[in-house]
């Protein structure tokens, strides 16, 4: 018997796939952990570009700006015709700092400790809260510096190295100053200025001398200690034409 149109019409709707359940729409703390997650992600990717730029962009930065100082103290150097204690003290620095056991190469010096300075990629003097006695004056005192450990240079870096008896020399136009270490401090408070007195008695000195000091921060990346190192000058020599480093040096 044939087929009828209604029999026809409920075999071909029969044959329809029936339509899917709609899904059910994630609930509001799914969404808060979704959304919590990928501000987790942004604040990682945003520190971890923080301390690049902290750690290794700075030191690029710094390096830059105190290589061109370099540049133009040694350049003033060759040309100055005057001689005498006025020709240490230039705008762009007085010298420079030599610390083989660092292994940081040539570090320019400059006046003050503040940021604005140290963050130049260089060594500072102090001025305040007891000022240093620059080398060249040839009065008894100490000679303090301070650079950064990390960023900015590091040019104190690697101070952890310096071992009783190495040399620290300061290069000015006209003379090597040669200094050999003999007490280091590795932990001290940062309010202790003792260490930066004319006669540092922390480090067993008793009696007035031509002392240098280098002050930097620790632990590494922490600003919470300070690392000291004592020397004492031994002897000074002649600057030649060629520039020709101590033996200590070489």
């Amino acid at each position: 018997m044939a087929a009828t149109a209604d029999d026809t019409e409920e075999h071909t709707d029969a044959s329809e796939p029936s339509p899917a359940p709609r899904g059910r729409r994630p609930g509001r703390i799914a969404m808060a952990v979704s959304v919590f997650g990928e501000l987790l992600i942004t604040a990682g990717l945003l520190l971890a570009l923080f301390v690049v730029y902290s750690l290794w962009w700075t030191n690029v930065i710094a390096d830059r700006k105190a290589d061109k100082e370099a540049a133009t103290v040694r350049r003033h150097w060759a040309h100055a015709a005057d001689s005498g204690p006025g020709a240490l003290d230039t705008k762009d620095g007085i010298g420079f700092l030599h610390v083989p056991s660092m292994k940081n190469g040539v570090v320019l010096v400059e006046k003050g400790t503040g940021t604005d300075v140290l963050n130049d990629g260089v060594a500072g003097y102090y001025t305040d809260p007891l000022k240093a006695t620059l080398p060249i004056t040839g009065r008894n005192g100490n000679f303090t510096l301070a650079a950064h450990r990390d960023g900015h240079g590091a040019k104190f870096h690697n101070i952890d190295k310096v071992k009783q008896g190495d040399p620290i020399v300061f290069e000015t136009r006209d003379d090597w100053y040669v200094y050999k270490v003999f007490s280091i401090l590795p932990e001290t408070s940062k309010y202790n200025v003792k260490v930066i007195a004319p006669i540092p008695k922390e480090s067993g000195a008793k009696k007035p001398g031509h002392y240098i000091t280098l002050t930097t921060c620790t632990p590494v990346y922490t600003s919470e200690y300070r690392y000291v190192v004592w020397g004492e000058l031994v002897r000074v020599e002649k600057v030649d034409s060629k520039r020709t480093p101590p033996a200590e040096l070489r």
